[in-house]
């Protein structure tokens, strides 16, 4: 955490930042879980008050531009649910991301899409927001979804 910033919630009020309400599994599965000092997100989709903001695949019905956006409320959304199982305030580091990008035949951009998300968790977290990650280009997501992507954090 920075020296400035006593807490994320703070850090996050500070960028003028609210976490959304979590979004509803849509199959059978938790959020989030906890498992020794790891938190493990569900893959989030980009749902902005409980719909989804951006479908189709890139390289054919998407632009990069709206993917990456769409990449960053999918972390917001993984924030939500850490929040929710934990506080965000317990948040240590972000360990991983991995984003998925449904993808168009020829489409090699995902890096590029998932910095959406690695951006946004770099902004909130600073050094303590730098993260492994993987960014992997697939046929189709969970309904129509351009952009899913999950998190690991270390949590206190």
């Amino acid at each position: 955490m920075t020296e400035t910033t006593q807490t994320w919630s703070a850090r996050l009020a500070e960028l003028g930042i609210e976490l959304p309400a979590v979004a509803a599994p849509v199959a059978a599965y938790v959020p989030a879980i906890r498992s020794g000092d790891h938190v493990y997100t569900s893959g989030q989709l980009p749902f902005v008050e409980g719909k989804l903001s951006l479908t189709g695949k890139l390289g054919a019905d998407a632009s990069d531009a709206d993917a990456k956006a769409a990449a960053r409320v999918c972390a917001l959304n993984a924030l939500a649910a850490i929040n929710a199982l934990v506080g965000i305030d317990n948040l240590v580091r972000v360990v991983k991301v991995v984003g998925f990008v449904a993808s168009a035949e020829g489409f090699t951009g995902q890096p590029g899409v998932i910095n959406g998300a690695s951006e946004f968790l770099v902004e909130v977290f600073g050094d303590e927001g730098i993260h492994a990650r993987s960014a992997v280009g697939v046929a189709e997501l969970p309904l129509g979804s351009a952009v899913e992507v999950e998190l690991i954090v270390e949590v206190r």
